[in-house]
């Protein structure tokens, strides 16, 4: 091989190595609404209209927003389980809305989903066996050690190869979840949509599976697309954060730049929401006043308008546009006219009285040394 060649191929890696794994763009997913006499139309659900991130190698992105903006149809979109209306979606340079019946197959080997209800998802009628060794059949993986590659699958999550021979219902929603995770990973994919994985769990349980995923991204280089509403849980496990609000991303950013400075006026109502988890210390609570909009006719402009308190007419007339911050030097980006005229989030208050004190001493004694 001639030398030019060689930089060509490790030049062809390195861009591989630095181009996002998932690329999203002008992504748009309207669902019919049929009704009435002979099923006439009556409208559409805007249920996701030009959404725009990028999924990293490694990374995970967690898209967060109340029930019903449309977190969950992005996951099914990028997997291709739904088709969109409109957009284009990129995985590992691919056009997965261009791709045949059989090429899709070959490339859901690299795109798995976990879902919600770690119940609804499992076959009742199949042993835990049968349902991890079913993707291993499909692709033709493991063959003539489809048993040795079940007992690794189960370890792998925490549970007895044993386990293989029982059913869905034998077991607790915790474990059933780590099914899911195992049956997920039986194909040794690149990205994981994870819709909800924890929110159906309790919150001890919760925890062990949150910590299993960390786990499992460190150890084989995942990917996560983690859809949630719990943002205790999102800080934890997110790298990026993603803000979605009928249907639209409002804000976007690192963990860090989410958390401690947050741009919108939702994402500051969202977190407000979060406890804060040490005595004596309080949030100054947002409480958004009226309903969210019906996504059949979503307001004109910006669409949280209509429960803004820094709404102003300019508003309703035109949509904003996700906007940098190009004073602060980072990537965080913000869809509304006057983020920057916004006060920061409220600061967290510390209220002082007999019963702060006699914990604090309380914990001030157990932290002490021992003589």
């Amino acid at each position: 091989m001639s030398a030019a060649a060689a930089r060509e191929i490790s030049g062809r890696a390195a861009d591989a190595a630095t181009d996002p794994l998932v690329r999203v763009e002008r992504l748009v997913k309207h669902f019919p609404v049929r009704g009435g006499f002979a099923g006439r139309g009556r409208g559409v659900v805007h249920a996701v209209d030009d959404v725009d991130f990028k999924i990293a190698r490694h990374e995970t992105l967690a898209l967060v927003g109340e029930s019903g903006c449309g977190k969950s149809t992005i996951g099914r979109l990028v997997l291709r389980l739904v088709e969109p209306t409109s957009g284009r979606i990129w995985f590992d340079g691919a056009d997965v809305g261009g791709l045949s019946s059989t090429a899709l197959r070959a490339q859901r080997r690299r795109m798995q989903i976990i879902f919600q209800d770690p119940y609804a998802s499992l076959n009742p009628r199949m042993t835990v066996g049968q349902i991890l060794r079913e993707p291993l059949a499909l692709h033709g993986l493991a063959p003539g050690r489809e048993r040795e590659r079940v007992a690794e699958l189960l370890q792998l999550v925490g549970l007895h190869p044993a386990h293989a021979d029982r059913y869905p219902h034998e077991f607790s929603g915790g474990q059933r979840q780590r099914i899911g995770i195992a049956r997920a990973l039986a194909v040794e994919p690149d990205l994981i949509v994870c819709d909800e994985p924890v929110s159906a769990l309790d919150v001890s349980i919760q925890a062990q599976v949150v910590n299993l995923l960390t786990d499992l991204q460190d150890r084989f280089g995942l990917a996560y697309l983690f859809i949630a509403h719990d943002l205790a849980v999102v800080k934890h496990i997110a790298k990026r954060v993603a803000v979605m609000y009928l249907g639209r991303i409002v804000e976007i950013g690192t963990r860090d730049e989410i958390f401690s400075r947050p741009r919108h006026p939702y994402t500051q109502a969202l977190l407000s929401a979060v406890p804060v988890p040490q005595p004596g210390l309080e949030r100054r609570r947002i409480v958004l006043q009226g309903d969210v909009p019906s996504p059949i006719a979503p307001p004109s402009g910006c669409r949280f308008h209509t429960r803004c308190p820094y709404a102003q007419p300019i508003c309703s007339e035109r949509e904003p546009a996700l906007e940098t911050d190009a004073a602060a030097g980072t990537g965080q980006r913000a869809a509304c006219h006057f983020w920057r005229d916004i006060p920061p989030a409220g600061a967290v208050a510390v209220h002082h009285d007999a019963a702060d004190d006699r914990l604090q001493r309380l914990q001030a004694a157990f932290q002490a040394p021992t003589p």
